[in-house]
């Protein structure tokens, strides 16, 4: 009963399939290859426009190098105080920007508001003793798995704009948060105000693939460079757009997130009508959080259950339980039947 992380399962057999497809004879270096040409064109028609995309490895890489292009080295990003790139990128969002600052801010279920931003921005003056607030960064599915609505990233991207930032979206569960909405990629995204993605795919089924897209070629000049210059202009790209390109082959990515999702409602609905069990935030994407007494959580896992705490307290611990979407039904189920026991 592996609920550590999304991380934890392979990849799609689809996915494998494509790469050992892609081995197969010779092609362009760098992403000059008709794999990656493929993957920009889809990314075109999926988000509706024009787009500048580019394959990477790593979400950490995807967030710190799209960051790094849309913010100054004198600049700050707003952004939630739980959100990965402020716990846990290791300071390469910072690195990468050439020092800018990251202002944290509090906000319930791991979510900005209109208000949250404009308090934040008070903190910095107008002048040249103040870091300058350069974009704000929001994740979706955020780090407590609840997702931002339409209205609510439009309403932040009113902000951003309002003060002449631009908005990052940290897509590391951009799936999970788009099926749960019922919406497009870009109604999600640049139609609702989204001016970076991070699109990841490695947490839904692929192997190692991620991809930093810009709905404004204008934004991305720089990008190109960056990229090279930390190392994640692979020689070999094709291996990494042939897992891009499968993940949205005939809505893989979506099916994937589908069932990640139903799965996690499944648990968050068992441990919810379990007495002394409270869940912590609501049930929006593929992770459940639920607070437990410290005795059940110890018998969960003498049981064989693998999860997180994620914040601890004398008598009781909250819970991270995240799905994949290979995780097997049966271990829901049995998580669920030893919790009631």
């Amino acid at each position: 009963m592996n609920f550590i992380s999304d991380n934890a399962y392979g990849a799609a057999p689809q996915i494998l399939k494509a790469l050992t497809e892609a081995a197969e004879g010779a092609m362009t270096s760098y992403g000059d290859d008709a794999i990656t040409a493929r993957l920009s064109a889809k990314l075109a028609s999926i988000f509706e426009r024009d787009v500048a995309a580019f394959p990477v490895v790593t979400g950490t890489a995807a967030n710190a190098l799209a960051l790094a292009t849309i913010c100054p080295p004198y600049g700050a990003v707003l952004c939630h105080e739980s959100s990965h790139i402020a716990v846990d990128e290791c300071g390469a969002p910072e690195f990468f920007t050439g020092g800018a600052k990251l202002a944290l801010l509090e906000g319930a279920n791991a979510k900005l508001t209109p208000a949250i931003l404009e308090r934040g921005l008070q903190r910095f003056g107008s002048g040249v003793h103040s870091a300058k607030p350069s974009a704000i960064s929001i994740t979706q599915a955020t780090e407590l798995g609840t997702i931002y609505s339409l209205a609510q990233i439009e309403a932040i991207a009113n902000v951003a704009h309002g003060h002449g930032m631009t908005l990052h979206m940290d897509g590391a569960r951009f799936a999970n948060a788009l099926v749960t909405l019922g919406c497009s990629p870009a109604e999600m995204t640049w139609k609702a105000g989204v001016d970076a993605l991070s699109f990841g795919a490695t947490k839904n089924g692929a192997l190692c693939a991620e991809a930093v897209i810009f709905f404004d070629r204008t934004r991305a000049e720089e990008f190109e460079y960056r990229r090279k210059k930390a190392g994640h202009l692979v020689s070999k790209m094709r291996f990494i757009s042939a897992q891009l390109d499968a993940y949205l082959k005939d809505d893989l990515w979506l099916a994937n997130a589908r069932r990640a999702n139903a799965l996690a409602k499944t648990l968050g609905d068992g441990l919810a009508a379990i007495s002394g069990v409270t869940l912590a935030s609501p049930v929006e994407a593929n992770g459940v959080f639920a607070w437990m007494p410290g005795p059940l959580a110890a018998r969960l896992r003498k049981e064989g259950a693998t999860f997180y705490d994620w914040t601890r307290e004398p008598e009781r611990v909250m819970a991270r339980l995240v799905v994949s979407f290979a995780t097997p039904e049966a271990d829901v189920a049995k998580f669920i039947a030893v919790a009631k026991s």
